[in-house]
């Protein structure tokens, strides 16, 4: 075990990666813009520096959706430990998961009898929430330093540092950048910012329901808490541009139920594979055909809708006509809604399958997403594709949502999940201008 002196003087704890880093990738790199080797090593400039030390602490500890326990504890510690007062917010297992484990929402805020001397009676109602998500998709995946092989080939920088493993990059890059950026201006005595005007929020599960969000947007603590809100910045991999807007989604679970027979005597049956086939080829071509004749629906701001059939199963044997079937399939929309989507898939599908013999099983999905990245000078943007917790939070008209962070999505839930040193300081900047020019 180390310990990092953080900024305002606090010590928090975090676990050593040595061992992950092989001694071939502890070079010697060049500081930016010298031009002069020096002898700082990977491991060095992270430990080196409060936002590195503790992306790596929270990137060590496994959390896959539904197991968020262990993250949620070590970051409810080092908020503590910097004079944050910290709500946890108990999130069920949802019943699919036949999980009893613990996990919960963090709701944080600087203590304000600690930063300015004030008691309050009652949880402040900040003007900015700082809102990430701690879960990440499976499987794990080690953290661990190297330099990309350009930056090998060139000077080396501490900026070239990669910075790799699951997590890394979504979303626990946002998580460090959040809590670095308000320990940053909360020790500033030039920014005059009020402790009690900002909040952290971080959320379980919003890989896969999204119930973290849910949950806290129907809260009691969340009642006590928003009456002030001007804005909420949420932290996704947008490769440090901010994004103004992002598509909806829409997901369909089709099951077919068959008849089991032996393959020798398939007329004995009735294949549940066989059955969903056609249908699954239907939806799979909706979003290249046009929308006067029953494609999905599309717009200039975000292109065409999306298929993706993710999911098929179906059978016990290949030698035995298949009783069940079922496939799972998401759309990204680029226009409409989910009602409408639903209708659409609902005829789709009908067309192939007149006897209604498929059960179809929507979840709940949303339109395409508007944000508030136009109005913030300094800044490039962009769309994303995919889908986020801000649906799930319920804000009054007039809140700004900004959606921003470090990384791309395009190595987000990859086996090369990463991104740089340079990166993760430049999202620093990002934010602190982001809030202070929120407030």
């Amino acid at each position: 075990m180390k310990l990092l002196w953080c900024a305002v003087g606090a010590i928090i704890p975090f676990l050593s990666v040595n061992a992950l880093i092989p001694e071939n990738k502890q070079q010697s790199i060049q500081q930016p813009g010298s031009g002069i080797a020096g002898h700082e090593k990977l491991d060095d400039v992270i430990s080196a520096s409060p936002l590195l030390s503790l992306h790596r602490a929270i990137c060590e500890v496994e959390s896959i959706s539904h197991n968020e326990l262990a993250v949620g504890k070590l970051v409810v510690s080092i908020l503590e430990a910097h004079n944050f007062t910290v709500k946890t917010q108990g999130v069920p297992q949802p019943e699919e998961t036949n999980s009893t484990k613990p996990r919960y929402n963090i709701y944080a805020y600087p203590d304000p009898s600690k930063y300015s001397g004030i008691e309050l009676d009652s949880i402040p109602s900040p003007k900015v929430v700082l809102s990430s998500h701690i879960d990440t998709v499976p499987p794990h995946i080690p953290y661990s330093l190297s330099l990309p092989a350009a930056a090998a080939r060139s000077a080396k920088t501490r900026e070239d540092i990669l910075i790799s493993g699951r997590g890394t990059v979504d979303d626990k890059a946002c998580v460090a950048v959040q809590i670095q950026t308000l320990l940053d201006l909360l020790a500033d005595p030039e920014t005059k910012l009020d402790p009690s005007d900002v909040a952290l929020l971080f959320v379980v599960g919003e890989e896969t329901h999204g119930d973290g969000m849910r949950r806290f947007s129907a809260s009691d603590l969340y009642e006590q808490t928003n009456a002030n809100y001007k804005a909420i910045l949420f932290g996704e991999p947008t490769e440090g541009k901010l994004a103004t807007g992002h598509k909806g989604i829409s997901m369909v679970k089709i099951k077919a139920h068959g008849k089991a027979a032996h393959s020798g005597y398939p007329w004995l049956g009735r294949s549940a594979n066989s059955m969903i086939l056609p249908a699954l080829v239907a939806l799979d071509g909706l979003g290249d055909i046009p929308e006067d004749v029953g494609g999905l629906p599309r717009s200039g701001k975000y292109g065409k809708s999306t298929v993706n059939v993710g999911l098929m199963q179906g059978g016990v044997a290949g030698n035995v006509v298949a009783e069940y079937a079922e496939a799972s399939i998401t759309f990204r929309l680029a226009g409409g809604d989910a009602d409408e989507v639903k209708e659409l898939v609902t005829e789709a599908v009908r067309r192939v399958d007149p006897d209604r013999l498929l059960e179809l099983d929507f979840a709940q999905g949303y339109g395409p997403v508007e944000l508030d990245g136009d109005d913030v000078d300094g800044f490039d943007t962009i769309t994303v594709n995919y889908g986020t917790d801000i649906p799930n939070l319920k804000v009054a008209e007039g809140v700004k949502r900004y959606l921003y962070g470090p990384g791309s999505i395009l190595v987000a839930h990859g086996e090369n999940e990463g991104l740089t040193v340079g990166d993760l300081e430049e999202a620093l900047d990002g934010y602190k201008t982001l809030l202070l020019r929120s407030l």
